[in-house]
């Protein structure tokens, strides 16, 4: 229902609405509208652990189709675009472009990970009020989990789009870990969607590279989660390419990747063929801010698991995952 009728609701509409009477699930999709469907422009700035790294975007939507580019202002030169479901990421430097298929770059402002509708099973929405931030005016709302097993989220999101403009993630006890936010915002930016198309498209003088992405199931390779982790359903898995390693003696299968969402946060389960010259740590690695990384050796296999969670639920993929073949 938001989503058929978001075109057709004023802002003054959301404003005249209880804050109380909205569901998790009602502002989410009104956050997640705004961010496709909506045309603008601006700087954004993300921090965590001491470090910060900023980025310039420009997002388009026409009605049939969405076109985006995002230029990093800090840390390795590249520009990504994405048409749709269509992405090219440029690095300058080296003069290569890497062409992909993906629905979303999974970047701010966007905030949901999947179409989950049992976001608000395992999330607590809380409205703290509304302030001002990069010139706009917001509904500050917070995400509180239900569990351990997931962060929290505060969010600003602006008053008549839904637009996310500040976003933070929030450690168990309530603590800032990580911070999303622009500076510099304008909505329904003059942004030109055929120009974007132009730039997206002119690959004179790229090498191009296609990773060879194979779509596929993980009981079908032989892998099952034999027990659950609460909230969080498979949203897909990919056979890569294998990389062989020139001191391993060992045929080296295809590393595989499982992906797993609440909805708002995300967990990638790696597998590959172990190789004892290369795997050599195990552990957890905190990266700053939300993500940590998991490695794990499986008997003939070395399992890495990536998210934007607490380490114990990374934990808990490692301890489920299971050969059945």
């Amino acid at each position: 229902m938001v989503v058929l009728c978001f075109g057709l609701v004023h802002g003054s509409a959301w404003a005249q609405t209880a804050a109380a009477e909205k569901s998790v699930n009602t502002w989410l999709l009104r956050m997640h509208e705004a961010s496709g469907q909506r045309t603008y422009s601006g700087t954004f700035v993300v921090s965590a652990a001491g470090s910060m790294a900023s980025a310039k975007i420009w997002h388009v939507c026409d009605g049939t189709q969405q076109l985006e580019r995002v230029e990093s202002l800090s840390g390795t030169p590249r520009a990504i675009f994405r048409r749709n479901d269509r992405v090219i990421t440029f690095f300058p430097q080296s003069k290569v472009a890497v062409v992909e298929q993906r629905e979303s770059l999974g970047l701010f402002p966007n905030l949901l990970k999947s179409n989950d509708t049992d976001i608000g099973q395992f999330y607590q929405l809380k409205v703290q009020g509304k302030e001002r931030v990069a010139g706009f005016d917001a509904d500050v709302l917070q995400l509180l989990p239900k569990d351990n097993l997931r962060y929290g989220y505060r969010i600003w999101s602006e008053k008549k789009t839904g637009l996310v403009i500040q976003l933070q993630t929030l450690d168990l006890n309530g603590q800032v870990i990580e911070q999303a936010a622009f500076s510099e915002l304008q909505l329904d930016a003059p942004v030109s969607i055929d120009k974007l198309s132009q730039m997206m498209d002119n690959t004179q003088g790229y090498r191009l590279e296609r990773p060879d992405l194979q779509k596929t199931t993980a009981n079908g390779l032989g892998w099952t989660l034999h027990k659950v982790v609460t909230g969080f359903k498979p949203v897909g898995c990919y056979e890569r390419p294998a990389v062989p390693s020139t001191k391993a003696s060992n045929a080296m299968a295809k590393p595989i990747q499982w992906m797993f969402s609440d909805g708002l946060a995300t967990v990638s389960l790696f597998v590959e063929t172990f190789d004892r010259h290369n795997h050599v740590r195990e552990g957890v690695t905190a990266m700053g801010g939300a993500t940590h990384i998991l490695t794990q050796r499986m008997g003939d296999w070395w399992l890495t698991v990536v998210g934007e969670v607490p380490s114990s639920t990374l934990g808990l993929f490692a301890q489920g995952l299971e050969r059945t073949k």
